[in-house]
């Protein structure tokens, strides 16, 4: 053997792997497998990290839902317990109070008894039936029947006691029969008097009835003049209206009318003292004659007054003068001193006495006042 034929099996030898006699056949095959990729595509990648973020949020969706379930599961239980501890207290409630009204009963009995007294119904019972005034009513159905009646549902630091005694002042206000209301200047439950029946007498009745009449009379009087003087300022020029003097006599007359309305409330109820009624009688009657000084005169007597002021000395000695007497005299009293709402209704009975001079004039000119 040659020397190259040495060299080209040495070489040979040299280039193939060595493999182990004792390796099986199966490890054979994985060591002359091809090998791994060395790239990636960027659309596997992408596929891989939109998979991987899905399970992300499916995964924090599952514990979302099961969050809430949690949470609403503790709040039912909440409620529950909240129910359950209302309707203790409610219970408890009921119970003590039933317990204190029998204790009541019981010493209110002893009490009767011992003092000799009837004994009283049983608690609840009266004439062997169940008052209607004492019974109950739920929250959600006053609070429907509170609606329905057009009134506020509760008043601040109003408790369900107070609301229930309010309904029923309502219902039976509902069910009284209230009076008829008149449309004019001054709303009134004074029925109106036609016109021809306006004449006022000279003389105050003595009757509940007459004077029953005598203030619808002057009612219906007052509520005339008010009208016709209302819609005297209603016909002027709209230059007129706008001036100063055009809206202080606007505003006199709105004043006049607010003014009588305490008036109008005495008439109401018959609460005008004769002291004060017999001068506005004179005013009325007066005014109605067209006798307008004489009325402006009654108006001054009743609102200034003719009392004698006393000037000087007016006590000498031990006794009184024979005349001082009359410095007391009741019917000479200044009743426009007496308090702010009768000489605010005084000063607009002589605003209207003003107007009615002008409205209706007098035949005798020396009858108007300056």
């Amino acid at each position: 053997m040659d020397f190259a034929s040495l060299m080209a099996k040495e070489i040979s030898k040299a280039k193939s792997p060595a493999v182990p006699s004792s390796s099986s056949a199966s490890e054979q095959k994985e060591l002359t497998k091809a090998p791994e990729k060395k790239y990636v595509r960027r659309a596997d990648l992408e596929a891989a990290r939109i998979a991987a973020y899905s399970e992300e949020q499916e995964r924090l969706q599952r514990e979302r839902e099961e969050r809430q379930a949690q949470k609403r599961k503790h709040e039912e239980e909440e409620a529950d317990r909240r129910r359950e501890r209302e309707e203790k207290k409610r219970r408890l409630a009921e119970e003590s109070k039933k317990k204190r009204e029998e204790e009541e009963f019981a010493k209110e009995r002893e009490r009767r008894k011992r003092l000799g007294l009837p004994e009283l119904p049983p608690p609840g019972d009266k004439d062997g039936k169940t008052s209607g005034e004492e019974e109950d009513i739920p929250d959600e159905e006053l609070n429907q029947k509170l609606r329905d009646l057009k009134e506020p549902i509760c008043y601040f630091g109003e408790n369900h006691v107070a609301r229930l005694r309010r309904y029923r002042r309502l219902v039976r206000r509902s069910q009284t029969p209230q009076p008829k209301i008149t449309n004019g200047p001054i709303p009134t439950t004074l029925e109106p008097v036609p016109e021809v029946d306006m004449k006022i007498p000279t003389t105050l009745p003595k009757d509940a009835e007459g004077r029953k009449f005598l203030f619808r009379q002057l009612g219906s009087y007052f509520n005339m003049v008010l009208s016709e003087w209302e819609y005297a300022l209603s016909k002027r020029d709209i230059s007129v209206k706008q001036s100063l003097t055009g809206r202080q006599a606007y505003n006199a007359m709105v004043q006049s009318r607010e003014n009588l309305k305490p008036l109008f409330r005495k008439f109401e109820k018959n609460d005008l003292d004769d002291n004060l009624l017999e001068p506005i009688m004179e005013i009325v009657h007066k005014a109605q004659l067209r006798r307008y000084v004489d009325a402006n005169d009654a108006y001054l007597r009743v609102s200034i007054g003719k009392a004698a002021w006393p000037i000087g000395v007016t006590m000498v000695g031990i006794h009184e003068r024979s005349a001082r007497e009359k410095l007391h005299q009741s019917d000479q009293q200044a009743h426009i001193l007496s308090d702010e709402m009768t000489r605010k209704f005084l000063q607009s009975i002589k605003r209207c006495l003003s107007y009615a001079q002008t409205r209706w004039p007098p035949d005798d000119q020396l009858q108007i006042m300056g």
